[in-house]
């Protein structure tokens, strides 16, 4: 009897852990990563001067509490405080994550530099907190926990801020040296992110600058806040702000190529695609034609790099671009030339040159029809989603502090997604570097291969991707803007060209839905109608598509 109990505590005890046991206990670390950036500038040095203010960067933590129940996948979250902090930093806030992915963050440590720098000096940037409030405590949460957690918010000092919170186990009061607040000209308003997990009661969300781009001066600390309102309530810590000039913590050219030969991606292209990326001269050059409002019957070769296409910024549907206008070239063309291509790099500061963006753009001559999914059947879209001209890119975030590479922005149609680094895949040989996919047809960009519906219900737009022998190393790189490098940097005439890359479709869209239609059932037909009609007309292919300087995340952030 007591051996029988012993060996069901302990089997019943091991299945317990087994059940706790979730992908935020490993600790992610990138498959490559250089130490030894070249020489030049603040970048990957490991400290940055906002003005008063010196921040690191900490990656290392101690866990404080878990909850095994809801968020992401409900798997529930973990909260960890920083670990390792420099000698002279102190900790701004805690930091939290979903336990349905690796150990994989960060949050800003912060050290007063000011002329005056004491605590007791009124003009000093960094001051204790006076008090703590409880936001919350989980006692009364039915959910699988460590114990109970008690999540306090600094009161900040007059005129300062307070940016993140202190969690504790105990309803113990923290020591008022557990953080430090700032003074509020060095912080900004901040927004609610992504989820990180909650319950009716209390929600946890990243936080971020709510002014983002490349003149914006808001940082983002890594640290979490915790809600009872919803995502729209304001949180209730702030962001930091770069009183500094962001240009000098930028990577130089030889620091950007350096990134770029550890971080570019390869590409790889379904393998049923009949319309491949090709060099933007490439497309010049084999008979790409540039056409005038009014003079349509005498359009214009376009010349090598677009030196003769018009260069003031405006989209005034005067100028547009097409194919060849013989049949045979046009076909031609349009299937793109994968040995041509090549990526066109921008790259900018983002959150107040804490972290330096670069856009890779591929260029597609041509963008194929698309295809539904109707429950159980697949339709050809007809005319629906072709048009001439396609650009897309990828986004990767690279860290200004440490050099590591935090996520990659996908761009998706007229949208995207953020995927932190952890979630990527690699290459399985010796460089490592990250690899994507691009969609059959639509050539949105993914991180995983397989199916992704554009749609609700079992009927959408059909985004396909898989791996194929066809493939584009974006490490075949044109460097076209760095707008913190000029005059070092030029960028090529057809990047200023603001107009369309495509003639605006002319067909009939409901001629179009009245013939896919006809094989489906009559439940659905408002259904798949209401869905297709939803899409942006750049989707739809109505629109030609205008270059990437003409995208809002040229100079914002990615949306």
């Amino acid at each position: 009897m007591d051996n029988c109990f012993s060996t069901c505590f302990v089997v019943n005890l091991f299945k317990r852990n087994q059940s706790r046991s979730r992908p935020v206990d490993t600790i992610f670390k990138l498959p490559t990563v250089s130490t030894n950036w070249p020489q030049g500038s603040g970048f990957a040095s490991g400290i940055i001067d906002l003005g008063g203010i010196q921040v690191s960067q900490v990656s290392t933590f101690n866990k404080i509490w878990a909850t095994y129940d809801g968020g992401p996948d409900n798997q529930g979250a973990t909260v960890f405080e920083p670990t390792g902090i420099p000698q002279g930093f102190s900790m701004l806030g805690s930091y939290s994550q979903p336990n349905n992915k690796p150990l994989f963050g960060y949050v800003l440590v912060a050290k007063d530099v000011s002329a005056t720098s004491t605590s007791t000096t009124t003009n000093s940037t960094l001051r204790k907190p006076i008090d703590y409030t409880l936001v919350f405590n989980t006692s009364s949460l039915k959910v699988t926990q460590d114990s109970t957690c008690y999540i306090w918010l600094p009161i900040a000092p007059d005129g300062y801020k307070a940016l993140g919170h202190v969690v504790t186990t105990t309803q113990d009061k923290p020591p008022l040296d557990k953080i430090k607040c700032v003074r509020s000209d060095l912080t900004d308003q901040c927004e609610s992110s992504s989820w990180i997990w909650g319950s009716n009661d209390v929600n946890f969300y990243d936080v971020r600058p709510i002014d983002r781009g490349t003149q914006a001066p808001g940082v983002s600390v890594g640290t979490f806040v915790a809600q009872n309102g919803d995502e729209t309530s304001p949180p209730s810590i702030s962001c930091l702000k770069n009183l500094n000039s962001i240009s000098k913590i930028m990577p130089n050219l030889l620091q950007i190529n350096s990134i770029l030969q550890v971080y570019s991606p390869l590409m790889y292209i379904h393998p049923d695609e009949e319309y491949l990326p090709s060099s933007v001269n490439w497309f010049f050059s084999n008979g790409a034609l540039l056409y005038k409002k009014d003079e349509e019957s005498n359009p214009v070769p376009i010349a090598q790099n677009g030196i003769n296409l018009p260069q003031d910024p405006n989209n005034d549907g005067t100028y547009w671009l097409d194919l060849p206008a013989d049949d045979g070239n046009k076909d031609r063309v349009k299937k793109g030339n994968l040995q041509s291509a090549e990526s066109y790099v921008h790259v900018k500061p983002m959150l107040g040159g804490t972290f330096t963006d670069i856009a890779m753009w591929i260029f597609y001559p041509f963008n194929g029809p698309g295809r539904a999914k109707v429950k159980f059947i697949d339709i050809k879209l007809g005319k629906i989603g072709e048009h001439v001209g396609d650009w897309e890119h990828v986004t990767l975030r690279v860290s200004n502090l440490d050099g590591k590479l935090w996520k990659i922005y996908f761009s998706q149609h007229s949208k995207g997604e953020w995927v932190d680094s952890s979630q990527l895949e690699f290459q399985t040989d010796n460089n490592k570097r990250p690899v994507f996919y691009s969609s059959l047809h639509g050539h949105a960009s993914y991180p995983h291969e397989g199916l992704v519906l554009q749609g609700k219900s079992g009927i959408g737009i059909r985004n396909d991707s898989a791996k194929s022998s066809m493939i584009m190393d974006l490490g075949k790189f044109v460097l076209v803007s760095a707008e913190y490098l000029e005059p070092f940097v030029v960028e090529p005439s057809w990047l200023k060209y603001f107009r369309e890359w495509g003639p605006k479709i002319d067909y009939d869209l409901d001629e179009e839905l009245r013939k896919v239609e006809k094989i489906l059932p009559w439940k659905l037909k408002d259904v798949f109608e209401n869905i297709i009609r939803s899409l942006p007309k750049e989707v739809l292919g109505e629109e030609g598509p205008t270059g990437p300087k003409v995208k809002s995340n040229w100079s914002g952030d990615e949306v």
